[in-house]
């Protein structure tokens, strides 16, 4: 079996949890003897192919022609254009593909005209909405409603759609009037093999780079956009602090919000207990997990929230609000703590509920490992997307599928 899967991302150029999801998918599928192409956009210098290990293969598309001021529809469709035509020319060198697999609307373009030019079945997996980023409120702009029918093109144009939570099913099916047999559920995963060994000193150590031992570090870390919630974490401070007045917030991550997440912190005059580490790398952030006393995800919109399980394999306690997979990843009071939604009274109250009970916040820890290695290991997840593309080949070529 031979898939070309489409990315926007891919290491060392990430910037979201799509990148790592295909980061991670991929070899799991070449360890269950699937050969996986990979093709992703990466700017100049261009890159050469890539042999990761075997039966995966990495095909960088030379994106330096791009318009790096356009819009993010604009460039999609441009990189789309230029994907496109070095997909043609690896079909015939690879010798074709049996099934097209694309990752967000970023990529729909070059996997609808690849689907179209070779006759071969398309799936799509689906991280998020723009519906769902704007919890389904009108539209506020042309670039939104541009995206929002590109999103529907596909769904249109695949035989199956891959959402990675219940929740997003259910949001495929309102959004797009699609079937349940039009849909696949099959979660996010993380790696534990690839979780560090954190030594109590090395985190006693690192932590002393922002709190002194004995207060208390919260961490939050995401793109710094409205769905995420960040305000809502901020304003959660102030109560956080009548309790726990030597406590630090630090948000790590980098967007358009920051001066006015800022803005918030100065008004609430608390600029000495929240910091701001802007990007960091992986390790950075995994050793912040692991030094921190909680991680705290405040998002008004989650499709699934992988970040929760990062911070869960690294034995940080986890305080989330209910939305979308963060409600199906945490049980609240059995593998962390669940919050209102856009309340920052209720995020306090985790936070703090986290603080004052330790015993019962490590039992919490302990349950999440446990239920991130029977749930979500890559194995698992890559298995269930080799029998279903197993099944959508099959009616292909049997005539079962049209589209």
């Amino acid at each position: 079996m031979k898939i070309l899967m489409l990315s926007w991302e891919f290491p060392p150029c990430v910037t979201g949890g799509l990148g790592r999801h295909v980061a991670e998918l991929a070899p799991a599928l070449a360890n269950e003897g699937v050969e996986v192409h990979v093709m992703a956009p990466h700017p100049s210098p261009p890159l050469p192919t890539q042999k990761w290990q075997n039966n995966l293969s990495i095909h960088w598309v030379d994106s330096a022609a791009v318009d790096a001021q356009a819009d993010i529809y604009t460039r999609a469709s441009q990189i789309g254009d230029l994907m496109t035509v070095a997909a043609n020319a690896l079909w015939s060198e690879a010798g074709g593909f049996d099934l097209i697999h694309v990752h967000d609307w970023l990529v729909a373009f070059a996997g609808i005209a690849l689907k179209t030019a070779h006759n071969r079945p398309l799936i799509a997996t689906i991280h998020a909405t723009e519906q769902g980023r704007w919890r389904n409120q009108p539209l506020p702009d042309d670039l939104s409603r541009r995206i929002d029918s590109v999103e529907k093109e596909l769904s249109r144009q695949a035989c199956c759609m891959i959402a990675c939570s219940h929740y997003m099913v259910g949001e495929l099916i309102e959004q797009f009037s699609l079937s349940p047999d039009e849909l696949d559920m099959i979660p996010n995963g993380i790696n534990l093999a690839k979780r560090p060994r954190h030594f109590a000193y090395h985190l006693a150590e690192f932590k002393a780079k922002y709190v002194s031992p004995e207060q208390p570090l919260i961490f939050s870390v995401g793109r710094l956009v409205y769905e995420k919630g960040f305000h809502v974490l901020i304003g959660a401070m102030p109560k956080i602090l009548a309790e726990y007045p030597h406590a630090k917030l630090l948000i790590a991550g980098k967007g358009p919000l920051r001066d006015y997440l800022q803005n918030i912190v100065h008004h609430l005059r608390i600029e000495q207990r929240v910091h701001f580490a802007g990007f960091i790398s992986d390790e950075e952030r995994d050793m912040l997990f692991a030094a921190a006393n909680c991680a705290v995800f405040p998002s008004l919109y989650e499709p699934f929230g992988i970040v929760a399980l990062e911070a869960m394999a690294h034995n940080c306690p986890v305080v989330v609000s209910k939305v979308g997979g963060f409600a199906e990843v945490v049980t609240h009071k059995e593998t962390g703590t669940i919050v209102y939604p856009d309340n920052s009274d209720s995020t306090a109250w985790g936070v703090l509920e986290v603080l004052n009970k330790p015993q019962a916040s490590a039992e919490y820890v302990a349950n999440a490992h446990q239920m991130i290695v029977r749930q979500y290991s890559w194995q698992h997840i890559a298995r269930q997307t080799k029998a279903l593309y197993e099944q959508k080949i099959g009616r292909w070529a049997s005539g079962q599928v049209s589209r």
